[in-house]
């Protein structure tokens, strides 16, 4: 008699727009897993079927690009495994990765998100230990740049980043997947804001390693990331930020344009990337300016999932503002990365 077929334990789900050898090299990482029990989707968002499928990956086919939010429901969706990870396509993971998140959150019960450590590839330096956030909505990476030891007995982090991160079933199917308005950027901030007002916590898991070649897919600094990166982090405080923290989003704002203007002219941070790259350094107001038409075009909407997030609370207000001042980084710091 043949065994029964194995039930997975996590699913995890690597959306892709270029496949290719980046993808190909993700997908050997997980296969060189030394926990057994997971399953692999890849949401190929090319509309091309670059993907084919193996013996270790199922692939789910968009007729475009349907965003980073989108292709991770689309995988949740189709799976029923009682963790859920998201890895990049430009991310190759350690061979005990799954084994170091599983086994955290099998110990942590009441944790709904494990951010594992990912490592810039190739520079022995932190690409994320966990996120943070800054007063007008912005998110970023801790630790980026750092050296990971000095972040090894710092257990809790606000939320994971979505280019690696394991994340409850439970937790999901309660406080609902990404919102897919976003189509890519700060979904991850989004959704991780939402499971911290639901009482959720998040662990960062150092064993947990994943080497991961930064905006390899979406690429660096550029007008439609700077776009979508502004226009989400509007979606975001909107949504999630308590009165008086909305309250000081404009003007935290224009402290973080100042320091954009200096980094600009230092050539620091994504704004000096960005000319670098030969990007017209006067289309930045007209993509602010777009990115606050979209935010009060959909007021409404963001407004009303704003109440339904403040009705399913778990937590105060006074804790959500601690939880953000533990876990804060400067307007500064944010033009400077």
């Amino acid at each position: 008699m043949a065994a029964a077929p194995v039930t997975p334990l996590v699913t995890v789900a690597v959306p892709t727009l270029m496949a290719g050898e980046a993808l190909a090299e993700c997908l050997a990482s997980l296969g060189r897993q030394t926990f057994p029990r997971f399953e692999v989707v890849v949401v190929d968002n090319s509309g091309q079927r670059k993907v084919a499928e193996t013996a270790l990956a199922r692939v789910l086919y968009n007729e475009r690009n349907v965003g980073f939010g989108a292709a991770m429901n689309q995988a949740f969706r189709a799976t029923r495994a009682p963790y859920f990870a998201t890895l990049n396509d430009d991310a190759v993971a350690d061979p005990d990765w799954l084994q170091s998140l599983v086994a955290a959150a099998e110990a942590h019960p009441r944790t709904g998100m494990f951010a594992p450590r990912v490592m810039l590839a190739g520079s022995g330096i932190l690409d994320s230990a966990g996120m943070l956030l800054a007063a007008d909505g912005s998110s970023k990476q801790r630790g980026h740049g750092q050296k990971p030891e000095a972040f090894a007995q710092m257990p809790e982090a606000f939320f994971p980043s979505g280019s690696a991160a394991l994340y409850r079933r439970a937790m999901l199917e309660q406080i609902g997947l990404y919102d897919e308005t976003y189509f890519v950027y700060c979904e991850d901030t989004d959704l991780g804001l939402r499971a911290r007002w639901a009482g959720w916590k998040c662990l960062y898991v150092p064993d947990a390693v994943v080497e991961h070649r930064y905006s390899h897919t979406a690429g660096g600094a550029s007008p439609m990331k700077a776009y979508y990166v502004e226009r989400n982090r509007l979606y975001t405080a909107v949504k999630n930020f308590p009165a008086r923290m909305l309250l000081r989003v404009p003007l935290a704002a224009l402290a973080r344009y100042f320091w954009h203007l200096i980094s600009l002219l230092g050539g620091l941070g994504k704004t000096g990337e960005y000319r670098e790259a030969g990007h017209d350094m006067w289309l930045l107001p007209f993509l602010v300016f777009r990115a606050h038409a979209a935010m009060l075009f959909r007021l409404p909407r963001l407004w009303k999932e704003r109440q339904r997030i403040a009705a399913e609370r778990k937590i105060t207000v006074a804790e959500f503002e601690a939880l953000a001042k533990t876990h804060a980084i400067t307007l500064r710091e944010v033009a400077s990365l």
